[in-house]
């Protein structure tokens, strides 16, 4: 891959697909990739039937902070807002008004500036007991998300990359989650030791897109080392996330993307 193989056309939704297709996006910025986001995500939502909606599972982290912040700044009469109906993937178990809860980043950066009704965004109760959350926010989801083969399947679902290879927050040494009957489970940072609640592979690789967003350079080794599989890939989570149907996008900055890169030299 080399600079002039990265893709920066306008994308087209994604179509129905039986296996997963990887697509990897390079760009010059951060506000170059937060504008493919806003693209992308302005033609699907409006190719969604006027009596249906648009799911969508967000991340927390800087990276996706400043992609909602372009959405706020950028697509807020662009994009049919009234269609999308907004979950998590991941959440630190913490009150909303904590300033490490992944809701509250998004409140801040993205929903206060959106057209979205209240009862359109469903939010993860950090604040709960963890296992009884985890089980609610699942009975929510299947409530509230069409199904695909009798599972729930985000039409979107963001995803973020940890320097250890973790995503969502299952970390490493949690691989277990991927294998869950469970659509949310209550984790723990095993640096921290914080609560965490998670979506499980099983939700995850269910979603008809999965989009990784990672910028910045203390990501490009671990980048490099699940795209390219180098040694201790198969144990890494993020190495986990195949959807069944769908596509998987990774959209990286330059910096994210350096070691990539380096190989097209």
């Amino acid at each position: 891959m080399n600079k002039q193989d990265v893709n920066r056309s306008k994308p087209q939704a994604s179509p129905s697909m039986k296996e997963t297709r990887r697509q990897i996006k390079i760009f010059k910025s951060k506000d170059e990739l937060s504008r493919f986001f806003a693209d992308y995500l302005k033609i699907s939502v409006s190719k969604i039937p006027p009596d249906s909606f648009y799911s969508i599972a967000l991340s927390g982290g800087s990276t996706p902070k400043t992609v909602f912040e372009y959405l706020a700044n950028n697509s807020v009469e662009q994009i049919p807002w009234e269609k999308v109906k907004i979950f998590w993937g991941d959440e630190r178990c913490v009150p909303p008004e904590n300033e490490e809860s992944n809701f509250r980043m998004t409140k801040e950066s993205l929903l206060d500036k959106l057209p979205v009704s209240p009862e359109n965004i469903f939010r993860i109760k950090g604040e709960e007991e963890p296992l009884t959350e985890a089980k609610r926010y699942s009975e929510l989801v299947s409530e509230n998300v069409f199904a695909l083969q009798e599972i729930p399947g985000f039409d979107l679902i963001l995803l973020g990359l940890g320097e250890d290879g973790h995503t969502a927050s299952i970390f490493p040494g949690h691989l277990h989650l991927f294998e869950s009957e469970n659509l949310f489970e209550s984790t723990e940072n095993p640096y921290s030791k914080q609560k965490r609640i998670s979506a499980t592979g099983k939700i995850i690789n269910n979603a008809k897109t999965v989009m990784f967003l990672v910028t910045g350079k203390s990501k490009a080794e671990m980048v490099a080392n699940i795209i390219e599989k180098k040694q201790g890939w198969e144990v890494l989570p993020a190495s986990f996330v195949k959807p069944f149907q769908a596509e998987v996008f990774w959209l990286l900055d330059e910096d994210a993307g350096s070691e990539l890169l380096k190989k097209a030299l």
